[in-house]
């Protein structure tokens, strides 16, 4: 009786449509949405993957590689859809892994024309080929979500600490953060053209997940992403709670942040790493010449938390080379770090990085 009850249920609930398919209750199916051919004629399609669950539920999607050279979040795609809660889902998840395919081919974070596709959206029909790709995901994905969460590294050559960035004024969004909770959640506004803005005029609550260096997988980013994901589905009880690891404690939660830049070119060395608590004055690093006559020491210039870093030993003057976050509870910032770090090494598998 309970199949049956259940089986009726699936069958009052109207199937998915995204692009020319239709994704009943209960499947899962991963559509190819076209984009274009290559300058050999070999097509291009975007694929998204659905899950589409038998109880009615939000929309939910979850894309990675909008810049093509950042494919942890490809990763974490792929940890979440062999993920035992989504198997209970109830809603519709759709997972991008990999928005932007040229670049993703090309190992890098631009389209063949060196635009940045994360600055066209919502896209034209008539546009550039970025523009053209961003307007797809815009009718295919957002107009069709509730809820996104976009996944990014930063660029190659530079780390981040696994963090959120969050639109301001937005109690929704800032409660989504919390669920995800990850160690740092940032205040920061979008930028014109971003996925993020284009989502919150459209009225979807979009949260933004930055972790590790471009065109590198890590076990600590990819994890704590798997994990903040399914914290959040579980928030908006689209998976049982059951299986969701739990935060061990609260995100640091910063206003503003800032990045150090190279006061001269040399050889740069780190004295300090991602998710370090720095006061004012201290020593991060140091840039020398390779004759080692001269050294330029990199200090602090007021207290918080190094969520980013350049990894690249040379450097010019002028380089940014460490992303500074201002926290607000000032008092809790080491512990709490220290608390997400354990859940990323105990956890069960189960706006973007830009720098002017």
């Amino acid at each position: 009786m309970k199949d049956d009850s259940q089986q009726e249920k699936a069958a009052m609930r109207k199937p998915f449509e995204i692009g020319t398919e239709t994704v009943a209750p209960g499947e899962r199916r991963t559509v190819q949405l076209p984009i274009s051919v290559m300058s050999d004629h070999t097509p291009v399609t975007m694929a998204a993957h659905v899950i589409h669950g038998r109880k009615p539920g939000p929309v939910m999607f979850i894309s990675a590689a909008i810049h093509g050279d950042e494919v942890i979040g490809v990763e974490i795609v792929r940890r979440l859809l062999a993920s035992k809660p989504l198997t209970r889902l109830s809603g519709t998840l759709i997972a991008v892994p990999i928005v932007n395919t040229y670049g993703f081919l090309a190992n890098s974070r631009y389209l063949p024309d060196r635009r940045d596709l994360n600055r066209c959206f919502p896209g034209s029909v008539g546009g550039s080929l970025a523009s053209r790709l961003a307007q797809i995901f815009t009718n295919e994905i957002l107009a069709r979500s509730d809820y996104g969460i976009d996944l990014h590294s930063a660029a190659v050559k530079r780390t981040n600490l696994p963090q959120i960035r969050l639109s301001p004024r937005n109690p929704r969004l800032a409660a989504l953060g919390d669920a995800f909770a990850p160690p740092v959640i940032l205040t920061s506004p979008m930028r014109e053209g971003s996925l993020r803005e284009t989502a919150e005029k459209m009225g979807v609550d979009v949260l933004l997940y930055e972790a590790g260096e471009g065109l590198r997988l890590d076990e600590f980013s990819a994890r704590i992403g798997v994990a903040g994901i399914l914290r959040v589905m579980a928030a908006l009880d689209m998976i049982p709670p059951r299986g969701v690891p739990k935060p061990r404690g609260p995100s640091v939660k910063c206003g503003r942040s800032s990045w150090l830049r190279a006061p001269t070119g040399g050889l740069f060395r780190s004295m300090k790493a991602e998710g370090d608590w720095v006061d004012a004055g201290t020593v991060l690093g140091v840039v020398s010449d390779a004759l080692g006559l001269e050294e330029h020491i990199i200090l602090a210039e007021e207290p918080g938390i190094i969520i980013g870093r350049s990894k690249f030993p040379i450097v010019n003057e002028g380089d940014a080379v460490f992303h500074i976050a201002e926290v607000r509870q000032v008092k809790r910032a080491g512990t709490d770090i220290e608390a997400s770090t354990h859940e990323s090494e105990s956890a069960p598998l189960f706006d973007e990085d830009e720098i002017i």
